[in-house]
């Protein structure tokens, strides 16, 4: 990895070295607030994610890009809604969410938090889902 794709986190100098982050493990800490939000339905992903999930394995980073810029952290995060939530409702709490978990677990301020609601699941649409896993 190149330098400037990591992080370095800003901290009093304790002799100890230095802290840096991924931009992949900012992806995974947003995904995962924004997936506990309630009346976010599914996050968004490629093709590529949705086989790798088929084959069992968890991507929490799916649906969301991290941009790291001059002015601060970018964070756009793509996602489904369901059915009847309040779309400015739920994507303010998206946010606060991202923020809060960022904040908690890096010590990290964003700039920006986009929230691209990509589409609406509804609960027949759910049940579908999961009948064409099971065969």
């Amino acid at each position: 990895m190149s330098d400037q794709n990591i992080l370095e986190m800003n901290q009093e100098e304790t002799g100890l070295g230095k802290v840096e982050i991924a931009p992949e493990v900012i992806e995974v800490i947003a995904g995962i607030a924004a997936s506990e939000v309630e009346g976010v339905a599914q996050m968004r992903g490629n093709f590529a994610s949705g086989v790798v999930e088929k084959l069992g394995k968890k991507n929490h980073g799916k649906g969301v890009k991290v941009e790291l810029a001059e002015e601060g952290i970018k964070v756009d995060v793509y996602c489904l809604m369901k059915f009847g939530v309040s779309i400015p409702t739920v994507a303010q709490s998206i946010q606060d969410n991202i923020r809060q978990a960022l904040f908690n677990m890096t010590a990290l301020e964003t700039k920006e938090i986009n929230i691209h609601v990509v589409g609406i699941l509804f609960e027949n649409q759910k049940q579908e889902d999961e009948y064409e896993q099971e065969i």
